[in-house]
Parts: C-alpha cells; sequence; structure tokens
C-alpha cells in the first residue's frame, strides 16, 4: 500500500497566547481531496498555517511527513518548493510586483530552472482564460486594486500554473458571489482531476465542492479532530450544523 503523500501525527501547535492544536493526526494521500469543517475558531485555519511552515504557530508536540521526508522543520519556502501549497482567505497586495512577474519567479524558484518564456505565456493565457480572467490582469501588480473574487482567481491561477503536489484551500469560496464560485470551482476540478494534485478544503460551504469527489470529511472542534467521515458528512453538517459534535461525548470516527 502507498505511503500518504501528508503525514500528520499527534500535532500540536501553539502561538504565544497558548495552544491551538491539539494531537491532530492526519494522513493525505496522493490525488485525495479531503474537506476540513468545525465552527468558527475551531482552529480550521491554524492548522493550515502550521501544516505550511507559517513561522506564528509554533509545533510544541508531533510531527508533519510529506512526500516521506519529516518537514516539520522547515520554513514555508522550502515546503512549496517540495510541493505545498496554501490559498489565503485574504490574499496580500503586493506593490510593484506584477502578477505574471510574481508567477515566473514562483516557478523558477520552485523547479530550480530558467522559465521558458513562450511556453509559459501560451500556458498562463490559456489558464487565464479557463478563469475568465482578463489577461491584462498579468500585467497589474499582484491583488492590488484586484476585487475579492479577481483575488481568489488569481489565488486559483497560482494553484494552477505551479503545479503543487499538495493545496490547502482556506475559505478560498468566502465572500464570493455565484458566478464566481462557479469559476473558482472550475479552477479546483481542473487541478484535482487533469492534475492530479491533492486537496485540503478548509470551508463554511458546499458550493465550492459540488465539482469535487470528496474523499474524506473531518470536523475540527476547538482544535481536535473529533470526527471523520466520507462526503455525505459535508451535507450532513450543512444541513443539521455542528451541534452533534461540539458535545463532550464525541470521538473521532473514520
Amino acid at each position: 500500500m502507498a505511503e500518504p503523500l501528508l503525514q500528520v501525527r499527534d500535532l500540536s501547535a501553539s502561538i504565544e497566547e497558548g495552544e491551538l492544536l491539539h494531537d491532530i493526526t492526519l494522513n493525505v494521500g496522493a490525488g485525495e481531496t479531503h474537506v476540513l469543517m468545525g465552527p468558527n475558531g475551531a482552529g480550521k485555519s491554524t492548522l493550515g498555517f502550521t501544516l505550511m511552515g507559517n513561522p506564528a504557530y509554533r509545533v510544541t508536540k508531533g510531527s508533519i511527513l510529506f512526500d516521506g521526508e519529516d518537514i516539520t522543520g522547515l520554513p514555508a519556502d522550502k515546503r512549496a518548493q517540495k510541493g505545498m501549497f496554501m490559498s489565503f482567505q485574504t490574499p496580500l497586495e503586493v506593490p510593484g510586483l506584477t502578477l505574471e512577474s510574481f508567477l515566473r519567479a514562483a516557478i523558477r524558484q520552485k523547479t530550480g530552472a530558467p522559465v521558458k518564456l513562450f511556453a509559459f505565456k501560451k500556458e498562463l493565457g490559456e489558464t487565464m482564460d479557463l478563469l475568465h480572467m482578463d489577461e491584462s490582469y498579468a500585467e497589474r501588480d499582484l491583488n492590488v486594486g484586484f476585487s475579492g473574487g479577481e483575488k481568489k482567481k488569481a489565488e486559483i491561477l497560482q494553484l494552477l500554473m505551479l503545479r503543487p503536489k499538495f493545496a490547502i484551500l482556506d475559505e478560498t469560496d468566502s465572500g464570493l458571489d455565484v458566478d464566481a464560485v462557479r469559476t473558482v470551482s472550475l479552477g479546483i476540478e481542473e487541478y484535482r482531476k487533469k492534475r492530479g494534485g491533492a486537496l485540503l478544503v478548509i470551508t463554511h460551504s458546499t458550493k465550492i465542492l459540488e465539482a469535487l469527489d470528496v474523499d474524506y470529511t473531518h470536523v475540527l472542534v476547538k482544535g481536535h479532530i473529533v470526527f471523520t467521515g466520507g462526503a455525505s458528512l459535508v451535507e450532513e453538517i450543512n444541513e443539521q450544523g455542528f451541534e452533534r459534535f461540539t458535545g463532550p461525548e464525541t470521538q473521532q470516527t473514520v
């Protein structure tokens, strides 16, 4: 049996104010789609940031293995080079750096090889077309003056161009209208099905999941994964909320 792409073993993490994650165990296989849901303040984004190596979050126990390598102590840029990616709830604006220049630099940093300009521009144009993005956005400063929907599309553009092995999508659908959610979902489906990437989707909504085949759904409450189920769990939570997962008797179940 193949070794999971991502192995999180008894992971606890903290910030200065105290511990936020407790004994998290999670395995994600190559090409799998996992969904992480939970009440506000449960620690969902904290888990994403910790997996990605954000220095504000300190691992106090446990380990993170990626592609068979212990990456617990690696900085975020090294994790990105190895094939990890994270999209943010609120993407940063970067004045003075165009979207195209950022992508070229990121690809060069990830691969360690020069970017072939003609092939890059061809793929960039095709991918922007898939996401219904005007190609003029490639020459604009990264996220500067972009609407919320445009910023999220730019994040998915990065996902498709960088081709990571594993992507964490943190509330990518937050604040989007129906049309923008549909477009972003198409991009995620492209990544998942045609580029073979694994996903951890952090979300409160089910709209972004409609085009995806979900393998596992995890419920996070107060920094603990309290329940793990299949795709049907998403719809159950959508209809009934988290009440049955927040009692002291809840135990992790697969």
